[in-house]
């Protein structure tokens, strides 16, 4: 099994039996069922892994982004933003500049990614509304530099986030603070979390 196939089965394991049950099922959200040809579409052009529908019939789209245990220690949520080495120009804007989904859903689970079998839970979880994180980087309440820190910082009431860089150079991501969304603007930005606050 390649890296990428062990992801991905690392992903499916966590979403099947674990966000499924224990995050949209209590909501009443019902995964809407996309052949494979949607599904990797929307993934690669709008950064959606899955569509809902609510019990209103609303639709809801999200992200997911699952951790092992090793990342328990983190508060904040991470977003790929540049890869300004990749051959291809059109890819070189990353996931920041190209998800659509509503939601972004960020768990990290209780076992190891090398044993993803044994995860029976979250030890925390995160639900954030990416439409709103979006307007407050539009309207400069979140503010992205590419600093050289490591984590958020809040500064004149703005969450400020640096750009962090991939060991290997290929790429760089943007860390969000969730416990900083918050302090700064209550359940306005997370609508459901276990263990980051």
């Amino acid at each position: 099994m390649t890296s990428h196939e062990f992801d991905r089965a690392f992903t499916d394991f966590i979403h099947r039996n674990l966000a499924l049950p224990k995050i949209y099922t209590p909501w009443r959200w019902k995964q809407i069922r996309l052949n494979k040809t949607l599904a990797s579409t929307i993934d690669i052009n709008k950064g959606i892994d899955y569509i809902f529908r609510d019990q209103y019939g609303q639709i809801k789209t999200v992200q997911e982004c699952f951790r092992d245990v090793t990342y328990q220690q983190y508060t904040d949520f991470t977003i790929r933003y540049r890869r300004d080495n990749n051959a291809h120009i059109n890819r070189r804007a990353s996931e920041f500049y190209k998800i659509k989904a509503d939601y972004f859903t960020y768990g990290i689970t209780n076992c190891y990614k090398i044993r993803y079998r044994e995860c029976t839970d979250f030890v925390k979880f995160a639900v954030i509304d990416l439409s709103n994180v979006y307007d407050k980087i539009k309207n400069n309440q979140i503010i992205i530099e590419d600093n050289g820190q490591m984590t958020c910082k809040i500064r004149d009431g703005k969450l400020i986030c640096p750009v962090k860089y991939n060991r290997d150079g290929s790429s760089t991501f943007v860390p969000i603070d969730i416990a900083y969304l918050v302090k700064l603007w209550g359940n306005e930005l997370i609508i459901s979390q276990k263990g980051f606050i």
